[in-house]
């Protein structure tokens, strides 16, 4: 149990981060039902350790959520795919409200058909803002890693996403 003024610290960092860390693992993942499960682990993870976490307490969740969502790739590789039931997904809470709908569910598709690396990369570098050290301290990898998976990941998304609007203009 977290002693009082440390609870209410917690607390405060649990109202200022959700949101963000929500995003994070919704694009990491790809469904606000597993997203949301992932950062609800990973803030009772973060408060058990918040002695060690409150420095840092944001990167210290954030590399939390990604672990989790490494290991829930790593167990999905092993199971038969799941099959989404809703046909759509409300968008509007994995992007800030400024891009029309449709270019956001093209932008989150594109994501999914990233590799995981890939998709951790971009979601920790653009959405995240990290630094190239601070994603290769997240995901503990090198910089030159970071650098030739971002490289990798955009010309991938690029190429997604030019296939989706040639595709669309015929």
């Amino acid at each position: 149990m977290i002693p009082t003024p440390e609870r209410r610290a917690f607390e405060a960092f649990v109202g200022e981060s959700s949101t963000r860390l929500v995003r994070t693992a919704y694009l990491l993942c790809g469904d606000r039902g597993h997203a949301e499960d992932l950062v609800q682990t990973a803030l009772l993870r973060t408060a058990r350790h918040w002695r060690a976490a409150r420095r840092q307490p944001h990167a210290y969740a954030r590399a939390v959520v990604v672990n989790l969502a490494k290991d829930r790739w790593r167990a999905l590789d092993r199971r038969v795919p799941e099959v989404s039931l809703a046909a759509s997904v409300d968008l509007a809470t994995a992007c800030d409200g400024t891009a029309d709908l449709l270019d956001r569910h093209a932008m989150v598709a594109a994501f999914a058909g990233l590799p995981e690396g890939q998709r951790t990369v971009l979601v920790l570098r653009f959405f995240e803002d990290l630094s190239v050290e601070d994603t290769a301290k997240a995901i503990g990898c090198t910089t030159g890693t970071v650098k030739s998976q971002t490289s990798r990941a955009l010309v991938a998304l690029r190429a997604i996403l030019d296939t989706k609007e040639t595709s669309h203009a015929h």
